[in-house]
């Protein structure tokens, strides 16, 4: 190319030079006026020249562009391809794994009926053992007391720690709770599906009375939140996630934490800046902490609510739904409101896929979410049939008591990462106290006030 450039520019030179001789020679041209139309006419043919090479090179690299967008394209094909054929593989070996486990299923729940069995025959054997002797009236009534016996701790046990209680009384439970400590930290693991390895915790609050009972949160956060105490428990809840995502960060852990936050706790004047705050100041853990809400309390929030829900999506803190009731979505508005993730009980998908009519039909919502950035968790997972059914639907992640139970956080976990937090400086700041202590500060200043109420 650069010899052929060379010769060009040799012929264009020939040309206005060979123009301009015979404008001199032959027209009687001035030999002046002769060269100056001469660079005229070379001056000219240069321009043509580039015009027409950058013609070239532009048609050359639309062609090669071309080609790269052919090959993506052929690139992107097999690459679905693949991805179906995996598909078909993980869903063989599922449907694998239900034959093989079903029949130990069945032998596990026959196992389970003749335990019952047996304990209502030692119950009857017990209440036989403890009648009167022959010669005593009313033989039957021992029988009954048995029986009754056995089945009221039963009924309490249905009506909850809480049976026979009112509102006020709840509520001085719960405040006792928190100015006690005793709010306490329960982990429930989030596996990938099919390979059923931990990727995330969802962090769950226990109330533990003072006889060691632990009550769940169902049964005392709707008290708690009309008696105004969801703040002050959020606030525990996110210094101690915040030291377990320190922890598992420390031990080079991609696992992340969701946390349930009240709305009460975005509106909260006086807790909630000190909660942001705290946040801000570990801005570096965002990721790793995803904040939960419930698919009716997101809808219902108002002003206020959304402008602090706001705030933390901007420094990085992911946001979640959950309880989903309904598929009538907007991806698009919900990844622009900071929301990653959504969990749908596996049931309501299942369910939801043999009616007709819905927005959103449950095999293609997780490809729909991922398209913006949500990734789908289908919770309430309790039989390996529904993992099986779920697989169908690309779901990625499960959770549910199949794969574990909530359990407890050890106490010494917390204490060791609390202690290691007070000796660590604030950022920018030697000799400080870390940034948790506003946070515990207002902790103690709870207490003592919940001690005064008391």
């Amino acid at each position: 190319m650069r010899i052929g450039t060379i010769f060009i520019i040799v012929c264009m030179t020939l040309i206005a030079a060979s123009i301009g001789a015979a404008l001199h020679f032959i027209a009687g041209i001035q030999s002046s006026e002769a060269a100056y139309i001469s660079l005229a006419i070379l001056f000219a043919l240069m321009t043509c020249e580039v015009v027409a090479s950058r013609n070239r090179d532009r048609a050359e690299i639309a062609e090669r562009f071309e080609e790269l967008s052919r090959a993506s394209s052929d690139i992107a094909r097999e690459v679905g391809v693949l991805g179906r054929r995996v598909a078909a593989l993980e869903s063989t070996a599922g449907a694998d794994l239900k034959s093989i486990t079903a029949p130990f299923a069945r032998e596990i729940g026959e196992l389970a009926d003749l335990v019952e069995d047996l304990a209502e025959s030692v119950a009857v054997h017990d209440a036989i053992i403890s009648t009167p002797p022959p010669g005593l009236t009313a033989q039957p009534e021992p029988v009954q007391g048995a029986v009754a016996a056995k089945s009221a701790p039963v009924t309490a046990q249905a009506l909850g720690p809480f049976a026979g209680k009112s509102e006020l009384e709840l509520a001085a439970i719960i405040r006792e709770a928190i100015a006690e400590d005793r709010i306490d930290l329960y982990l429930q693991p989030v596996v990938t599906l099919p390979q059923r390895k931990v990727r995330y915790y969802e962090a769950l609050s226990r109330l533990r009375l003072a006889d060691g009972r632990i009550v769940d949160a169902k049964d005392f956060i709707g008290t708690a939140r009309k008696a105004g105490l969801a703040p002050p428990i959020d606030q525990r809840l996110v210094l101690r996630c915040v030291q377990i995502v320190r922890r598992l960060a420390a031990k080079n852990r991609d696992v992340s934490l969701f946390l349930n936050i009240a709305p009460e706790t975005l509106a909260s004047g006086g807790l909630f800046p000190e909660i942001l705050g705290y946040l801000d100041a570990n801005r570096a853990l965002a990721p790793a902490l995803v904040l939960e809400f419930s698919q009716a309390v997101f809808r219902a929030l108002g002003p206020a609510e959304q402008i602090n829900l706001a705030q933390l999506a901007e420094r990085g803190f992911p946001i979640s739904l959950d309880r989903v009731e309904d598929l009538q979505l907007d991806p698009r508005t919900l990844a622009e409101r900071g929301v990653r993730f959504m969990k749908v009980a596996g049931e309501l998908m299942v369910a939801r896929g043999h009616e007709a009519g819905n927005q959103v039909h449950p095999a293609d919502l997780a490809d729909l979410l991922a398209r913006f950035g949500i990734d789908l968790v289908a919770e309430r997972i309790e039989s390996e049939s529904l993992v099986i059914d779920l697989l169908d639907y690309d779901v990625r992640y499960g959770q549910g008591f199949l794969f574990s139970p909530p359990r407890p956080v050890r106490a010494e976990i917390l204490q060791a990462e609390y202690a290691a937090e007070r000796r660590a400086p604030a950022p920018g700041n030697r000799g400080e106290a870390a940034p948790a202590s506003t946070a515990e500060r207002g902790l103690r200043d709870l207490a003592k006030a919940a001690r005064k109420t008391g």
